[in-house]
């Protein structure tokens, strides 16, 4: 029997560099509506649904087709409603997708590759995607890095592509520009969970390395549990979120 995915897209109005983000229009239609449709048409996907604790995002989500799910405004992270959600769903699953609500420019491919993984490692307890920057879009995104930028997160892993860190600074650090340096792989904000996993993640305590760079994905390395790095092609684009 093939294992059954869901996936949730939290959104939130409350983010600190831009207010209502989800309603915010991109050539006429809302980020969380491209957003859920991407979702959509991921194939094998069991389920889409909309988590969120605001009833503008709701009646927003609702008005175009969506499943919405209500969650508590106390949640810490995206990934902690994403937990909410799949203990208030009727159905089970064997596997969670937390999408994140601003990845409007994530194609749909790089969801499905992410769950192929999974589906062929059993072992596999959270995969996430990564994108090597190379030529222009490194320097590009270099010297924004140089320029204190916080946007971007890149990720450095092991051989067999287990996450070794993640930051929002540059990983890992250039001091020249010889040739032959490793590329820089920037992380996609697409988490997939096992289902248990998912909500052994949420039951646990934020750590001091998430709390500082403020990314939920190093909760799960503070308490040993391994990320396995999907290394995707974005065919041309460059960006996977909008900030």
């Amino acid at each position: 029997m093939q294992p059954r995915a869901l996936i949730v897209i939290p959104a939130r109005m409350g983010s600190s560099r831009f207010p209502g983000k989800p309603l915010a229009s991109i050539a006429g239609v809302t980020m969380l509506e491209r957003v859920w449709s991407i979702g959509k048409a991921v194939g094998n996907a069991s389920q889409v649904v909309i988590a969120t604790d605001h009833v503008d995002i709701e009646q927003h989500a609702k008005s175009f087709g969506a499943e919405v799910v209500m969650t508590s405004a106390a949640c810490r992270t995206g990934t902690d409603r994403v937990a909410e959600v799949a203990t208030k769903l009727a159905d089970s699953f064997d596997i969670v997708f937390s999408f994140q609500g601003d990845s409007a420019l994530t194609p749909p491919w790089v969801i499905e590759e992410t769950l192929a993984e999974m589906l062929a490692d059993p072992s596999v307890q959270i995969a996430t995607p990564a994108v090597a920057l190379r030529g222009e879009a490194l320097e590009r995104f270099v010297s924004e890095k140089a320029r204190g930028s916080t946007t971007g997160t890149t990720v450095v892993f092991s051989k067999t592509r287990n996450a070794l860190y993640f930051s929002k600074a540059l990983l890992p650090n250039r001091r020249d520009k010889a040739d032959g340096l490793p590329p820089v792989f920037l992380h996609i904000g697409l988490y997939g969970y096992r289902s248990e996993v998912l909500q052994r993640f949420a039951m646990l305590p934020q750590g001091a390395l998430e709390e500082v760079e403020q990314l939920e994905q190093l909760r799960a390395l503070e308490h040993d549990i391994p990320i396995r790095v999907v290394v995707v092609d974005t065919r041309g684009r460059t960006l996977c979120s909008v900030d």
